[in-house]
C-alpha cells in the first residue's frame, strides 16, 4: 500500500501513537498508509526555529516537499516557571548534547535544587503541524501542566517524564501507564486537535 501521510519522526512509537489517534476518525485508514520519515528515506532538517510551532512547521514543510505527501510533525519540550520557560525548545540538548536524557535531567534538577516545592511549576508543551504539498499549513498546541519532583521516579516514558508530576496526580509521567499518559499528554492533546485537519486532507 502506498503511503498517504508521513510523520516527521524516526521514532516507531510516535508512528504507532499517531495511527492510534487517527484510527477512530478514519476507520478505513490502513496502518501502512501512515509512515515515518525513515520509511521514506527523508533527511532530518535543521531545527532553527525559536518556538515549538516554528520547528514543527520546519520539519513538516521539509517532509512534504521531499515526499509530495501530506506531512505531520511535532516539536515539544519542558518549560519551567522559575527558569522563565527554559529549557523550552532546547529541552533535548539542555546539557549540551542532543538526546542525552540523563544529563539533561541531572542538570535541570541541579539548577532547581534550592527551589521550594510550591515554586517548581512546569509544563510540557507540544506543537503539532500538518503541511500539505499544495501549501496548506495547520498547527495545534497541547500542554501538560504539573510540578517537578525533587528526584526522578518511574521507568516509563522518556526525557523529563520521570520528574514531572501532572496536576491532580501524585505520580510522575514515568510512573503512569502509557495509556494513562497518552490520555493527558501534551502530544496526545496536540495530535487529537490536529485530527480534523488531517481528516479534511485525507478525505479529499
Amino acid at each position: 500500500m502506498a503511503p498517504r501521510l508521513v510523520l516527521a519522526t524516526h521514532n516507531a512509537h510516535k508512528i504507532v501513537e499517531l495511527r492510534a489517534i487517527l484510527a477512530p476518525a478514519l476507520p478505513g485508514l490502513h496502518p501502512e498508509a501512515v509512515v515515518g520519515a525513515r520509511d521514506v528515506g527523508a533527511p532530518e532538517p535543521v531545527e532553527d526555529g525559536v518556538t515549538f510551532a516554528e520547528n514543527a512547521l520546519l520539519k513538516a514543510r521539509a517532509l512534504a516537499a521531499f515526499t509530495g505527501l501530506p506531512a505531520v510533525a511535532d516539536d515539544s519540550g519542558l518549560a519551567v516557571d522559575v527558569l522563565g520557560g527554559a529549557p523550552g525548545i532546547f529541552s533535548a540538548r539542555w546539557a549540551g548534547r542532543h538526546g542525552d536524557d540523563q544529563a539533561n535531567l541531572d542538570l535541570l534538577l541541579a539548577q532547581l535544587a534550592d527551589i521550594a516545592p510550591e515554586h517548581r511549576g512546569a509544563r510540557f508543551t507540544c506543537a503539532a503541524a500538518l503541511v500539505t504539498p499544495d501549501g496548506l499549513e495547520h498547527v495545534e498546541v497541547g500542554h501538560l501542566v504539573g510540578t517537578l519532583a525533587a528526584a526522578p521516579r518511574g521507568a516509563n516514558g522518556f526525557g523529563y517524564d520521570p520528574v514531572l508530576v501532572p496536576s491532580g496526580y501524585t505520580r510522575t509521567c514515568a510512573e503512569l501507564t502509557p495509556t494513562e499518559k497518552n490520555a493527558i499528554s501534551h502530544r496526545g492533546q496536540a495530535f487529537r486537535a490536529l485530527v480534523p485537519a488531517v481528516v479534511g486532507v485525507l478525505g479529499r
